[in-house]
C-alpha cells in the first residue's frame, strides 16, 4: 500500500495542484464517478480504506462501504439534486474497514464534471476526542476553584479540630480517647483528599524531557506487583522501537499507576484477571486544539487494559469528571487527575469498556530532534 510520505516525495515542494492539496487535508476525501467508481483518492482516504489509490481506483465505493449504507444513499441524492449534502454520526462499518467507523459526511458534485461527486469523511472518533479534550479542561477548572476554596475554608478549622482532639485524648478515658483518635484520624483523611484536589490547582508548565515509556511501564508494573496486583497476571506487548515520549516521568508514573488500580480493582478477585500494558506508534494521529493553528500530531499510544466486568454505560460520558465514581469509599478524582495531567502533556485520554475488555487509551507527542536541541540550549 502507499504512504502519504512516498505520495508527498514524488512531488515538488512547491506543487499546488489539486492532488497536493487533497493530499495535504487530514480528512479522506474520494472521487465518486455515474457508476460508484472511485476515481481519486487522497493520503488520507488510502490510510482510512486501508489500501493504496491505484487499488481504490479498480473498485466501486460500495467495495468498502457495505450495501445499504447511508452514504451511498448521500451520493445519489448529491447527484440527483445537484447540489451539496451533509449528514453526521453515520456508521461505515464493514469487514473491509478494521474497527469501529463513525463519521460525518460532507458530498459535493464537481462544477465541471456533474457525473462525479466528491466525498469527504471526518471519524467522529477524531471530533470526540477534541470534545471530551475540552470537557476534562473544564473539569479541571472547576476542581481548580473547588480546591483553593476547600484549602481555605476546610483546612484551617480542621487543623483546629484536630489540636482540640489531641488536647481531649491527654485526659480521656481509654474508652473517650477511641473517639478523639478517630476525630483525629478523620480529619487527617479530609485533609489528604484536599492535598489532592489541589493538585488540580498547579498550573504551573509541566518540566518534560526525553522519557523511555518502557522505563515508567516497568516501575508501574513492579509497583503493582508488589502491592495491589500482586494476583493478577499483567502481560506486556511493547513496540521496541518506539521513539521516547516528551513528558515528566513522574507525573507519567502517576498516571499510568492511576490506571493499573483502577484496573486491578474493576477485576477484583477474579481467578482469571490479566491486564495488559500496550504501546505503539500511529503515525496517522493528528488533532486540531484550540488556541494553535497548527495540527498537533500524537501518534505514540499507549493503552492499558483489564478484562474485569467494564465501566457502566451511564459513567462513560463523565468518567473523567473529577467526584465520578463506582467505588464505595472512592473519591472519583483518579481519572480526573489522569485527565488533567494528560492535558498538560499536550495528549488525550479516552476509554472503550464492554464486559471482559476494558481499554484505557493514552496519545501523546514524541520527543523531537527540533526539541533536544531547543533544550540543550536552554531555551
Amino acid at each position: 500500500m502507499s504512504t502519504s510520505s512516498a505520495g508527498s516525495s514524488a512531488r515538488p515542494a512547491t506543487d499546488t495542484s489539486p492532488g497536493a492539496v487533497l493530499d495535504a487535508l487530514p480528512h479522506p476525501v474520494i472521487t465518486v464517478d455515474g457508476e460508484g467508481r472511485i476515481v481519486s483518492a487522497n493520503d488520507a482516504a488510502e490510510h482510512f480504506f486501508q489500501a493504496s489509490a491505484p487499488f481504490m481506483r479498480r473498485h466501486v465505493i460500495s467495495y468498502f462501504i457495505p450495501f445499504g449504507s447511508p452514504v451511498l444513499e448521500l451520493i445519489a441524492q448529491v447527484r440527483e439534486r445537484q447540489a451539496p449534502v451533509s449528514e453526521y454520526r453515520l456508521d461505515v462499518e464493514s469487514p473491509r474497514l478494521p474497527g469501529e467507523k463513525v463519521v460525518d459526511v460532507y458530498a459535493a458534485p464537481m462544477a465541471d464534471k456533474p457525473e462525479l461527486v466528491v466525498v469527504m469523511l471526518q471519524e467522529r472518533t477524531m471530533a470526540d476526542k477534541i470534545d471530551r479534550q475540552l470537557t476534562h479542561r473544564g473539569a479541571a477548572r472547576t476542581v481548580t476553584g473547588l480546591a483553593a476554596m476547600l484549602a481555605h475554608e476546610i483546612k484551617n478549622p480542621l487543623s483546629g479540630i484536630r489540636g482540640a482532639a489531641q488536647l481531649l485524648e491527654q485526659s480521656a478515658s481509654d474508652e473517650d480517647r477511641t473517639l478523639t483518635r478517630l476525630i483525629c484520624d478523620e480529619a487527617d483523611r479530609i485533609v489528604k483528599l484536599v492535598d489532592r484536589m489541589e493538585v488540580f490547582s498547579d498550573e504551573r508548565p509541566v518540566e518534560r524531557e526525553a522519557v523511555n515509556i518502557h522505563t515508567v511501564l516497568d516501575h508501574v508494573k513492579r509497583l503493582a506487583q508488589t502491592g495491589f496486583a500482586r494476583d493478577i497476571r499483567i502481560v506486556e506487548e511493547y513496540d521496541p522501537s518506539l521513539p521516547p515520549v516528551l513528558a515528566n516521568r513522574d507525573q507519567l508514573v502517576q498516571v499510568f499507576l492511576n490506571l493499573v488500580k483502577n484496573a486491578s480493582e474493576a477485576i477484583g478477585d477474579s481467578a482469571d484477571g490479566e491486564i495488559v500494558l500496550t504501546t505503539a506508534y500511529r503515525p496517522g494521529v493528528r488533532l486540531s486544539v484550540p488556541g494553535s493553528k497548527d495540527k498537533v500530531t500524537l501518534p505514540l499510544e499507549f493503552c492499558v487494559k483489564d478484562n474485569g466486568p467494564g465501566v457502566p454505560s451511564d459513567l462513560m460520558e463523565h468518567l473523567f469528571d473529577p467526584f465520578v465514581t463506582t467505588k464505595t469509599n472512592g473519591s472519583g478524582l483518579g481519572l480526573a487527575l489522569v485527565a488533567k495531567i494528560v492535558r498538560d502533556h499536550g495528549g488525550v485520554v479516552e476509554c472503550e469498556s464492554q464486559p471482559r475488555r476494558t481499554v484505557f487509551r493514552i496519545l501523546m507527542p514524541a520527543f523531537t530532534r527540533a526539541q533536544s536541541e531547543k533544550m540543550s540550549f536552554g531555551s
